[in-house]
């Protein structure tokens, strides 16, 4: 396995971890807080907490989809052009990506002094900045996946494979093994 390869499969994992412990947190936080609610003793900071925990969810989710290449795209339509064309598109498409993720970590980060001085309303001692610092992580993060995912997606769109059809063709694989699986 190759150091690039390896780099991926860790940060994937992590993403993973990450995006799991996230998931089981806000499951947890929005389950307590509704038996709370039941018994008459509600969390005064649920709306507040919960809402940056699916922000946080969505944003370090969507680097794991950009990791694995499963973000919203065009393969369809990439593979289908001429070779030539297909890699100024896959290269321009590259460019507009880490570029717009590029103004969005910039701006990000210069929003956090702006947020430094202002706290949660329903829990003070955590400040703003820190709930917002998911935006230039995740936008570092989100180009980091794509520069380690790149060579692979190079790879495919060289040969016209599509990522999405090689999704649906492992999918009916998949479904028609548990089918005899399930008959046997």
């Amino acid at each position: 396995m190759s150091s690039l390869a390896r780099v991926n499969l860790l940060l994937e994992r992590l993403l993973e971890v990450l995006t799991v412990f996230l998931l089981l947190a806000l499951t947890a936080i929005v389950i307590a807080a509704v038996g709370f609610r039941m018994v008459g003793n509600s969390f005064s900071w649920y709306d507040e907490v919960a809402s940056i925990g699916l922000a946080w969810l969505s944003f370090y989710g969507a680097n794991l989809a950009a990791l694995k290449r499963s973000h919203m795209g065009f393969p369809g339509l990439v593979s289908r052009a001429p070779a030539a064309l297909r890699a100024t598109l896959f290269i321009l498409s590259e460019v507009i990506v880490i570029g717009f993720f590029l103004v969005i970590a910039y701006y990000g980060y210069r929003v956090l002094d702006i947020l430094a001085w202002d706290n949660l309303v329903t829990l003070p001692s955590i400040g703003l900045d820190v709930t917002q610092s998911v935006i230039p992580i995740s936008a570092v993060l989100f180009i980091l996946c794509e520069l380690l995912s790149m060579p692979m997606a190079w790879r495919k769109m060289r040969s016209g494979v599509n990522s999405e059809e090689e999704e649906i063709e492992a999918a009916i694989r998949q479904a028609e093994d548990d089918l005899k699986e399930q008959r046997a």
